[in-house]
């Protein structure tokens, strides 16, 4: 006897669409691509900027090593701190930086009035409580060394309206009474320069070039 055939009810199976998993493999890959270049950037960044920064301090470190040797040979000379004169020579030259540095080797601000070895630039002077710019005449050295005497002869002899004006920089016992004495003498226009100074001197331990000055 011929047999029924038997039909089942089953539903046919639905296969699930590559396209779809394709999709989210490319947009968590481009995530991933995304992360890894963002921090990688971060990174990058950040080494760029430690990698400056040690070749700022590097330079720095390479002027003080420059100019500390005559300084203190100036010192044991003259009498002045070389904490002052280092400290001096860095702010007023930026490092060794300024055109009247670099150019001329003038690593204080020092003025003349022969134009045979003098050169006008522009200089900020703080004057009735703002700053303003004006045009002075500056010395001109063949050397830096040249520049640090003349420096140390004017704390010694003073100027030519008043002999005794640094005399408390020569007196003082630190640097600390010095850089309070060069504001109150006179020496600078700027209020802050004091401070300045004292920041300077503890920042990069300038303090040990005064070891047998005094």
């Amino acid at each position: 006897m011929p047999q029924k055939r038997r039909y089942t009810n089953r539903r046919p199976v639905r296969r699930r669409s590559s396209k779809k998993n394709n999709t989210t493999f490319i947009l968590l890959a481009i995530v991933a691509v995304f992360v890894i270049s963002f921090f990688g950037y971060r990174r990058y960044v950040q080494y760029r900027s430690e990698t400056q920064v040690e070749m700022v301090q590097q330079e720095r470190n390479q002027f003080v090593k420059k100019i500390a040797p005559y300084a203190v040979e100036l010192g044991k000379e003259y009498g002045v701190l070389p904490s002052i004169t280092i400290a001096q020579a860095i702010l007023e030259s930026d490092w060794g930086t300024s055109s009247l540095a670099s150019q001329y080797n003038n690593y204080f601000g020092i003025k003349g009035d022969d134009p045979s070895n003098t050169k006008v630039l522009q200089t900020k002077e703080y004057t009735n409580g703002q700053w303003i710019t004006i045009n002075g005449r500056f010395r001109v050295y063949s050397d830096f060394r040249e520049s640090m005497k003349d420096h140390t002869k004017l704390l010694v002899n003073g100027t030519t309206w008043n002999p005794q004006q640094y005399k408390q920089v020569l007196q003082s016992k630190d640097y600390i009474e010095a850089a309070v004495a060069l504001q109150s003498d006179g020496y600078a226009t700027d209020p802050g320069y004091t401070t300045k100074i004292i920041r300077i001197i503890q920042k990069y331990n300038l303090k040990k070039y005064d070891q047998g000055i005094k």
